[in-house]
C-alpha cells in the first residue's frame, strides 16, 4: 500500500523508521491502534444508525424505538469519545518516547565522532538534525498510523454503509477518488524540493543567532548590527516564502476535494430524491447513505493529502538518518584494554599524518616526551604543534607509525582509560553553563569541596572567586560570559589541577593572563608539573621557564631540541625566536 504514497527511496526510509520504532513502542501503538479501530467502527455505526433514526421517527413513528435509537446514538458517541481520548494519549506517549530515544541516540553518536566530523557539520546543522528532525520522525509515524488505521478503516466502513444502503449511488460517488488522487499527485512533486530548501534556511537562521550570541563583542565593536539584521531578515524571508509555497500546495488539495465532492454530493442528493419520491425508497436509507458520504469526506481528504505531508516529513527523517549513519572514523577496538599504570612516557614513532590526502603534515616523525619531565613545543603557527597534541590525545589516529604511552599503542587502549591519564588546558577556554564549583568539579568525578578549593588556590583562582557575590556558587554564564578572560583561564587550570593526571597537556595555558597573574600561575604550574609528563605549547617564551626540554617545530619537522640553555648556546631556530621576542627591533633601537 505504501507504493501508492511514496517512491522507492522514501519507502526504504519509511520502512526503516517504522521497523526501528514499532519494536520499542509496540504496546503503546497497539493500544492506540485498537482505539483507532473502535473510532472507525463507531464512525461507521453513526452513519448506519441514521437509517433507524429517520425511519423510527418519520416512517413508523414508534416512540419506543425512537428512545432506543437515541440511547444507541448516545452510546456510539460516548464510546467514540473515549476511544479518541485513549488514541491521543497513547500516540503521544509513544511519539514522545521516540523523540527522546532518537535525540539521545543521535547525540551519543555525535559524541563518538572525531574532530574532523565537526568541521563537516556545523553546530546549527547538528542542532537542526537532533531537534526538529527527531520531531519529524514522530510526525511521520503518527501520520502513517492514523492514516492507514483510523482514516482508512473509517473510509472502508463508511463506504460499506453506502454500498449496503445505496449501491448505485455509491458507484457515482466512487468517481471522486481517482480524480482527487490524480490532482494531489501533481502537487506532491513540488513539495520535496521546497521542503529541502526550507530546512536549509532554518539552519541558517539558527547559525546566524549562534554567531550573533557568540561574537557579540565583534558585532558591536565593528558596528555589524545592520549586517546581521539584514542577513537574518533574508533568511527569515526565505523560510517564510517557502513555508507559504508549501502551505499553498497543501491547501490546493482541499479545493480539488471540495469541488469534486460538492458536485458528487449534489448529484447524489438529486438522484436519491427522485428515488425516494418516485421509486418508493425509504428516507432512512437515503439519510444513512448521505451521512456516510459526508462523514467519508474528511478521512478521504486526509488520505488524499497524506502524500504531501509525507513528502515534507520524510525530508527531515532522511536528514536525521544521514547523521545517524555517519561512520565513526575514530573507533575503539572491540578488544581494547585499559591503559596500564606507568611512568607516562609519550612517544611518536615513524608517524605519518595529514588532514587532506596528498598533503602530508608529518612524514616519519620521531619524537619522545620523557616521563616526569616538561617538554615545550615552540615554533611558528602551522608547524604541527597542535597536531601533535591531537595525536597524543587520540583525537586523530596517525596514518603511518604509532603514538604510544609507556610502549602501549594508543589504538589498543580504551578511550576512557587514556583520557583518565590526561589533563588538558587549551588556549580557547571553555566553561560549561553552571557554577564555578561545577566547572572545577568536572575535572574529577567525586572530588570533595576541600579538593576543589585547593585546586582553585593552586591555580590562583580562589581569591577572585571569593570576591564574587556567590563565591563558588556564582554562575559563569554561557561559556563563562560573566568572567574575564584571565578568570576563565584560571578556572580551566583549576579543573586540570583537580584531575591529578599523570600526563598534563597545556596549549597556551597562560595566554589570557596578565603579567602578575602569569607569574603566580608559573609558580603553580611548577608545583603541578613536578613529577608529571607535561607537554606544553607556547608562543610566549616567558611561559616555558619550567620546561626541561624544548622542541622547535616547523612545517611538520623537528628543527632542533634540547634544554633552554643548550638551544640558546648556539645560533639556531630557538635562539632566533628568542631574540625576536626578547630583544627590541632594530628600527626601535635606532
Amino acid at each position: 500500500m505504501l507504493e501508492k504514497f511514496v517512491n522507492r527511496a522514501q519507502r526504504k526510509i519509511l520502512t526503516r523508521l517504522l521497523a526501528e520504532n514499532f519494536a520499542s513502542q509496540g504496546p503503546w501503538y497497539g493500544i492506540a491502534i485498537v482505539a483507532m479501530i473502535v473510532v472507525a467502527c463507531m464512525t461507521s455505526a453513526s452513519a448506519w444508525v441514521m437509517r433507524d433514526i429517520v425511519n423510527a421517527s418519520v416512517v413508523s413513528k414508534d416512540i419506543d424505538r425512537v428512545f432506543f435509537v437515541s440511547g444507541l446514538v448516545a452510546l456510539i458517541f460516548t464510546v467514540k469519545g473515549v476511544a479518541t481520548y485513549i488514541q491521543s494519549i497513547f500516540l503521544s506517549k509513544a511519539g514522545n518516547n521516540i523523540i527522546a530515544r532518537t535525540q539521545t541516540r543521535l547525540f551519543n553518536h555525535v559524541l563518538k565522532q572525531g574532530i574532523d566530523f565537526y568541521a563537516k557539520y556545523t553546530s546549527s546543522d547538528l542542532l537542526m538534525r537532533i531537534t526538529s528532525n527527531a520531531q519529524a520522525a514522530r510526525a511521520v509515524i503518527d501520520l502513517v498510523v492514523t492514516s492507514f488505521v483510523r482514516d482508512a478503516l473509517s473510509l472502508i466502513g463508511l463506504v460499506a454503509v453506502m454500498v449496503v444502503q445505496q449501491p448505485l449511488l455509491s458507484l457515482i460517488a466512487a468517481v471522486i477518488g481517482p480524480c482527487s488522487i490524480l490532482g494531489v499527485r501533481v502537487l506532491t512533486k513540488k513539495v520535496r524540493k521546497i521542503m529541502e530548501q526550507e530546512l536549509a534556511s532554518l539552519g541558517m537562521i539558527i547559525q546566524n543567532v549562534q554567531e550573533t550570541a557568540t561574537g557579540i563583542k565583534v558585532v558591536k565593536s565593528f558596528g555589524l548590527e545592520a549586517y546581521m539584521r539584514e542577513r537574518m531578515e533574508k533568511y527569515v524571508r526565505d523560510v517564510e516564502t517557502r513555508a507559504n509555497s508549501i502551505a499553498k500546495l497543501e491547501a490546493a488539495s482541499s479545493p480539488v476535494m471540495e469541488t469534486l465532492s460538492g458536485f458528487a454530493i449534489a448529484g447524489v442528493v438529486a438522484i436519491s430524491g427522485i428515488w425516494v419520491l418516485q421509486e418508493g425508497n425509504t428516507p432512512g436509507e437515503l439519510m444513512s447513505f448521505i451521512t456516510a458520504l459526508l462523514l467519508a469526506y474528511e478521512p478521504a481528504k486526509r488520505l488524499a493529502r497524506m502524500r504531501i505531508s509525507l513528502e515534507s516529513g520524510i525530508i527531515g527523517v532522511r536528514m536525521m538518518y544521514e547523521l545517524a549513519d555517519h561512520p565513526i572514523d575514530l573507533k575503539e577496538r572491540d578488544d581494547a584494554i585499559d591503559l596500564p599504570p606507568g611512568q607516562g612516557e609519550v612517544r611518536l614513532q615513524k608517524v605519518g599524518f595529514s588532514y587532506s590526502p596528498g598533503y602530508p603534515l608529518f612524514d616519519q616523525l620521531d619524537l619522545a616526551f620523557p616521563a616526569g619531565r616538561t617538554t615545550a613545543l615552540v615554533g611558528a603557527s602551522g608547524g604541527g604543534k597542535s597536531s601533535i597534541i591531537n595525536l597524543i590525545m587520540r583525537l586523530y589516529d596517525p596514518e603511518q607509525g604509532s603514538v604510544s604511552i609507556d610502549g602501549v599503542d594508543l589504538r589498543q587502549v580504551t578511550f576512557r582509560s587514556l583520557r583518565a591519564r590526561m589533563a588538558y588546558v587549551g588556549q580557547d577556554t571553555f566553561l560549561f553553563s553552571g557554577t564555578i564549583r561545577h566547572n572545577i568539579a568536572l575535572g574529577r568525578e567525586g572530588a570533595t569541596e576541600d579538593e576543589i578549593i585547593d585546586a582553585a588556590k593552586a591555580a590562583n583562582a580562589h581569591d577572585f572567586i571569593m570576591r564574587l557575590p556567590n563565591g563558588y556558587d556564582s554562575q559563569v554564564g554561557e561559556n563563562g560570559g560573566n568572567l574575564s578572560g584571565g578568570q576563565k583561564q584560571r578556572i580551566t587550570i583549576a579543573r586540570a589541577m583537580l584531575r591529578k593526571a599523570d600526563i598534563l597537556i597545556l596549549d597556551e595555558a597562560t595566554s589570557a593572563l596578565d603579567s602578575e597573574s602569569e607569574v603566580l600561575i608559573q609558580e603553580a604550574l611548577f608545583r603541578l608539573t613536578r613529577g608529571k609528563t607535561t607537554i606544553m605549547i607556547a608562543h610566549r617564551l616567558s611561559s616555558i621557564a619550567v620546561a626541561d626540554n624544548i622542541v622547535v617545530m616547523d612545517a611538520g619537522r623537528v628543527l632542533e631540541q634540547g634544554t633552554p640553555n643548550e638551544l640558546l648556546s648556539h645560533d639556531g631556530a630557538f635562539r632566533r625566536l628568542y631574540e625576536l621576542q626578547i630583544l627590541p627591533p632594530a628600527e626601535a633601537v635606532a
